[in-house]
């Protein structure tokens, strides 16, 4: 079966897929493209957020994150779905965990939003409605927070980037580990199996990660023999 991934940033994300892949049982064959597909360096920084936009952080094919505004991306996202529709994909992934304008449409398959799954699920996974909700950027904090209130009784939001060094991160599950909460959300796309383990450990919470739990629930479609 033939379906595609979005990503905010630039494709193959071979980091994400490195740890869904097996998740599918070699049932898939993946079609990728991203937003900053073929954008320089210098291109992207022009789409930096100002004012009251919808921050988005990202990788790039060397490994490095960005930081953008939402708005910059939406037409370059919209032409790769009709892409992936028109060469046959059943179904479309998002590799991002941030939430879309409904302005973004596939027209006759569906696709498929971590952060739509998740809002749905997270409420039932946490037993106080008490969260930690892991966000790669300090700018997105407010807006994270603002968006996870909505669907639990508290959160709080931590930075430290899945595309930055061990260290902040390991920095980041000893704060996580003193808060009264029971449920860790890493709520970026870039976030990997490893960063989940760990903080997993170092914490003794449970932890959601969003790329595995996409895959897991998109397998259901795809695992017909």
């Amino acid at each position: 079966m033939k379906i595609g991934a979005i990503t905010i940033g630039q494709s193959p994300r071979v980091d994400v897929t490195a740890d869904i892949m097996d998740i599918f049982g070699g049932r898939i064959e993946l079609v990728q493209a991203g937003g900053l597909d073929g954008l320089t360096r210098e291109q992207i920084a022009k789409f930096a957020p100002g004012e009251g936009d919808y921050v988005l952080v990202s990788r790039l094919n060397d490994g490095s994150s960005v930081t953008f505004a939402e708005r910059y991306i939406l037409p370059r996202l919209q032409e790769a779905i009709d892409r992936m529709e028109e060469d046959g994909c059943r179904l479309i992934m998002v590799f991002c965990t941030g939430s879309f304008p409904e302005t973004l449409s596939a027209k006759n398959i569906p696709l498929i939003y971590p952060c739509e799954i998740l809002d749905r699920l997270v409420p039932l996974m946490s037993k106080k409605s008490n969260i930690i909700c892991m966000t790669p950027s300090p700018l997105q904090l407010e807006q994270t927070e603002n968006k996870w209130k909505n669907y639990v009784k508290q959160v709080k939001s931590i930075a430290a980037s899945p595309y930055g060094d061990w260290e902040t991160l390991e920095k980041a599950a000893d704060e996580a580990k003193e808060m009264d909460a029971d449920l860790i959300v890493l709520d970026c796309i870039g976030y990997t199996q490893k960063m989940k383990d760990m903080f997993a450990e170092k914490t003794g919470k449970m932890v959601v990660l969003p790329r595995t739990l996409l895959a897991r629930v998109v397998s259901e479609l795809t695992d017909v023999k």
